[in-house]
């Protein structure tokens, strides 16, 4: 007779843890011989425009999935219309009209439901948050505002296996909603400037999602337009601060240049700079990132810093941040840069604004982060952990004589596998001037290694250039990889990368990753799961492990699951991608895991045909993400155990 212990070790059986051809490419700092990076090329331009004009490419960045599954990926992406593009030649296989207007946000392609197909979701002005299936058949949309939703993000919060999309709005204190995979609004939601924290309208895709505290949940960062950060749980509440803020939540401490009138928890405005230097996050996103390496993530935040008594405008500079996440401030950032460029423009109607999207990466491959961000003084720039910009950054984008550009959020990748990272991004010029934007390729030191003219301008417009983070991916059949842009007067365009087959991508598109997440990557929802679990002594079963990532690609992951006591590896071993072996009943795998392509590994084992008795059987498997952070995922077996099944009640 089975005892009631065995039964309550059955209920617990399984933890799931979760060419431009006319214009020639120059290589500016380097001659030919001196770099392995070769040249782009275009492939082709003009994606989903129409016979003699282009909806406007704002600052969406285009995603890239294979949603079909005939093995030929598809270019997503959204200027107004969604369209989704043949990769190999810019031909349009589908497009839909949303409700919405203009799309601000890129567009979220991800498994949203966990039913095994790639879902497309849009974020738009008029409010309007819509999703479709891989096939552009409309799944749900949702109106919460009559404004522009500038923000769009997706991620498991709770561990359930599906995702929750966020999306925040200009206007008003009400500016942050989440919804789950059906449309659902999650409880606890929207969130808004009461006394927990302040908060106004959101105009950048500013929303970081991930593991900042390190509860094994994901939180929701919201930078808005004042000078707070609200960070909240995933129902709603806000993330505790540091006590020497008091019992303040992260909403209700303002950042200022100081830190020390930070901790008072005002300044007087006077025209003293301590007093008055303050940070403003109407345009300014944060990522989630361990920028040391150390296994404990920080909060990278970026905003415009203004003279409160002076008022606004005109702004002073960019101001970067690192937060840990009880919002101290991260050791050696007490004191922050400062003076790190002034606006050359402020006005839209001269040139588009720039908007200052941080990407967190290490270029030099020393193992510790860089921040890259593009500021409205025309220059990319770069902080290394010491506060200062290194060799040659920041880089500035504006050309003496061709009037002021600015410069996109960069994408980065070590595209020969020397170790070093390039950076890749796009510019635009002014309104009015009939010049065209550039595709610029740096390497890790902020010198030019290739810089091209974008497609000209494609119908009645005076400007083109691409504003939108471009997207790396590979969209053809060659093993190389190739550029994708989405930009403003000429529709989509890709460029070849030739010699890329073995690069490694770091930050391969807006907000690094396509749930828009603003986190790096993440294997939080991974899982381990055996086919019976409740095998009998002699049995045959398997173990299906399942490796998700929920932000930037991660290129070297390990695991190791060492098998216990009572089961012998039985062979049948497969994965997905990646390298798996075994030895001495130790299975092993590495690889590269992206948020596009979960990997899956299968292996079968044979249970000890001699044990008698009812006995529970843990397989913890090790999973290491290579950029330090280590996580196990645990399978429980009840060998000769019940199967349990509870009563289904209905309610008449």
């Amino acid at each position: 007779m089975k005892s009631k212990a065995t039964l309550a070790l059955i209920l617990l059986s399984i933890f799931i843890m979760t060419k431009l051809h006319s214009q020639q490419a120059r290589a500016a700092s380097f001659p030919e011989s001196e770099t392995a990076v070769s040249a782009p090329v275009l492939k082709w331009s003009n994606g989903g425009c129409y016979s003699s004009w282009c909806e406007t490419g704002w600052y969406s960045s285009p995603a890239v999935a294979d949603l079909d599954g005939d093995g030929k990926p598809e270019v997503i992406g959204s200027p107004y219309t969604l369209f989704v593009l043949n990769g190999e030649d810019g031909s349009v296989q589908w497009s839909k009209d949303p409700p919405g207007g203009r799309t601000w946000p890129g567009a979220v392609v991800a498994d949203i439901d966990n039913d095994g197909d790639l879902e497309i979701a849009l974020a738009q002005s008029g409010g309007h948050l819509t999703v479709y299936d891989h096939a552009g058949n409309q799944l749900w949309s949702k109106q919460p505002e009559n404004g522009e939703l500038r923000g769009l993000s997706a991620y498991d919060l709770d561990n359930d296996g599906t995702l929750e999309l966020v999306v925040t709005a200009t206007g008003n204190g009400v500016n942050s909603y989440v919804y789950e995979h059906d449309g659902t609004l999650r409880s606890g939601w929207p969130q808004l400037s009461n006394s927990s924290g302040y908060a106004w309208g959101v105009y950048n895709d500013n929303a970081a999602l991930g593991d900042l505290d390190g509860d094994g949940a994901g939180e929701i960062v919201v930078p808005s337009d004042v000078h707070y950060i609200n960070v909240y749980e995933a129902d709603g509440s806000q993330l505790p601060t540091h006590a020497k803020y008091g019992d303040k939540g992260w909403g209700a401490v303002g950042i200022w240049e100081s830190a020390d009138i930070e901790l008072r928890g005002w300044g007087e405005c006077n025209g003293d700079r301590a007093e008055s230097y303050r940070t403003n996050f109407a345009y300014g996103p944060s990522v989630i990132a361990d920028v040391n390496r150390d296994g404990v993530a920080e909060l990278v935040s970026v905003g415009n810093v203004y003279d409160c008594h002076a008022g606004y405008p005109p702004s002073r500079y960019i101001g970067v941040y690192i937060f840990n996440a009880d919002r101290s401030r991260f050791t050696g950032w007490e004191t922050v840069p400062i003076n790190t460029g002034a606006p050359l423009k402020e006005d839209y109607n001269v040139i588009e604004t720039a908007m200052p999207n941080p990407v967190v990466v290490d270029l030099d491959g020393d193992g510790n982060s860089e921040i890259l961000y593009a500021s409205y003084d025309g220059r990319l720039h770069a902080f290394w952990l010491d506060k200062s910009e290194h060799h040659n950054w920041p880089y500035a984008v504006t050309d003496s004589g061709a009037g002021i550009r600015f410069a996109s959020e960069p994408v980065v990748a070590d595209l020969d596998n020397d170790g070093k990272a390039e950076v890749i991004f796009t510019s635009w010029p002014q309104k009015g001037s009939d010049y065209v934007g550039k595709l610029h390729i740096l390497n890790d030191q902020g010198s030019v290694l290739y810089e091209i003219a974008l497609p000209p301008i494609y119908g009645s417009p005076d400007w083109n250039g691409a504003m939108a983070a471009p997207t790396l991916a590979n969209i053809d059949t060659d093993a190389d990889l190739e550029l994708i842009v989405n930009t403003a007067h000429s529709g989509f365009a890709a460029y070849d990368l030739p010699n890329t087959a073995d690069a490694r991508i770091l930050w391969g598109t807006g907000r690094g990753n396509y749930q828009r997440s603003g986190s790096v990557g993440s294997l939080q929802a991974s899982s381990v799961q055996a086919s019976d679990v409740t095998p009998s002594a002699g049995d045959t079963i398997s173990y299906t492990i399942l490796l998700k990532n929920s932000g930037t690609a991660l290129g070297s992951v390990t695991i190791t699951d060492t098998l216990p006591s009572g089961i012998t590896y039985a062979g049948q071993l497969a994965a997905s991608s990646g390298a798996a072996s075994e030895s001495g009943n130790v299975i092993r795998w590495q690889g590269a895991v992206t948020p596009a392509s979960p990997v899956t590994i299968r292996f079968d084992v044979l249970v000890n045909a001699a044990i008698s008795d009812p006995q529970a059987i843990v397989n913890t498997i090790l999973l290491n993400d290579g950029e330090g952070k280590a996580l196990q995922r645990e399978a429980v077996i009840i060998v000769n155990g019940l199967s349990v099944f509870l009563p289904v009640v209905v309610k008449n």
